[in-house]
């Protein structure tokens, strides 16, 4: 049986989110292909995603030259032990998928953040003196991802910092990533429902490739 962590990075519901949709259709497509997979939800806008700030950095900084956790100040408990939590759910789940909108050419800041909570030195990567070496290795992704504009050609096509940012960071720690995109629905929106009629259906094929992409234990 695998494990897949399913992230979602995104304020809204189903209905009014074309990456939402998109990941509810992956979703559901996933656990007809494999109902005895768990399947392990983390909305990013409804837990707690510290951000890294200054408690964290200075506890980080403590626990780096030999203090003890209990040291620590409580607020800074909290957060470090939440990121351990955060870092430890990554590292123990099989697959990833990942659900977001294209904001300001990025992704947004929650997802960042969580982003943060898993690159974590010498638990998903290390460095080595040729360089950093990733410790997830084996491990795959999927990005299902909305944008309104055109970012695939054309001349906003250097302009997308979404999709990039997660594939280098997945990359620094080992994991493989397919990116589905459903993309123009707000530069040419007599086409929207097409556009997302057209995005569920590979997210479904996606699901079903994905599916079967890992050799159950």
């Amino acid at each position: 049986m695998a494990k897949v962590l399913y992230v979602v990075a995104h304020p809204l519901d189903e209905e009014r989110s074309y990456s939402l949709s998109m990941g509810r259709a992956f979703i559901d497509s996933y656990k007809k292909v494999s109902p005895e997979d768990e399947i392990v939800e983390l909305n990013l806008y409804k837990e707690y995603i510290p951000e890294i700030d200054a408690d964290i950095l200075e506890g980080w900084a403590h626990l780096g030259a030999g203090g003890s956790f209990g040291e620590l100040r409580s607020e800074q408990q909290t957060k470090i032990a939440r990121i351990n939590e955060l870092t430890d759910q990554f590292i123990d789940a099989d697959k990833y998928v990942f659900v977001s909108p294209l904001w300001n050419y990025t992704i947004p800041a929650r997802f960042k953040a969580y982003i943060d909570t898993f690159l974590i030195a010498r638990k998903t990567f290390k460095y080595t003196e040729n360089g950093s070496v990733g410790l997830m290795t084996g491990k795959r992704a999927v990005h299902l991802q909305a944008r309104g504009g055109i970012y695939t050609v054309g001349p906003m096509k250097d302009a997308e910092h979404g999709d990039s940012l997660l594939r280098t960071a997945l990359d620094l720690i080992g994991v493989e990533l397919e990116t589905i995109v459903a993309e123009g629905h707000a530069y040419q929106p007599e086409l929207a429902e097409k556009i997302k009629h057209d995005a569920i259906e590979n997210a479904v094929s996606a699901a079903e490739r994905f599916a079967n992409d890992l050799v159950k234990s």
